[in-house]
């Protein structure tokens, strides 16, 4: 085998949801992801996967949750921080279209050394950054 050997890729990351029909309408139309799989396993769970339009960069498995630990985790898997950070090429072209959608933003957008960036939470509370960065 010739040429350059890929590298490995981090594919998806899990988010655990309260459920999946309410987590695909909210990262579809309010964040404008593409759903790219959803498949009954035959158990009463689904592999769902969203991933931004174009399928370019990780997608995320939404998982329901299961039991009481995982229900508790929903909204704080990442202890309140940031932990999710949403690249764009026009950040006032998606912010309007995310507030339009009912997206709650902690803050309103500032333009930092970085790039232009504001907090949000999706629907169960998990903070993200919508951020363009100054070099795009």
């Amino acid at each position: 085998m010739s040429g350059t050997p890929q590298l490995p890729t981090l594919a998806l990351v899990t988010l655990v949801v309260g459920d999946y029909d309410e987590a695909i309408d909210f990262y579809t139309r309010a964040l404008g992801f593409e759903l790219a799989e959803d498949t009954d396993r035959g158990d009463g769970s689904r592999w769902v996967v969203v991933r931004p339009r174009g399928g370019q960069g990780t997608g995320l498995l939404l998982a329901r949750a299961k039991g009481e630990a995982q229900a508790a985790a929903v909204g704080a898997q990442t202890g309140g921080r940031v932990g999710f950070f949403l690249y764009t090429d026009d950040f006032a072209r998606d912010h309007a279209h995310m507030t339009a959608e009912g997206v709650r933003f902690l803050e309103d957008p500032r333009h930092e050394p970085y790039g232009s960036v504001a907090v949000f939470e999706d629907l169960y509370g998990n903070r993200w950054d919508l951020l363009q960065p100054a070099d795009a």
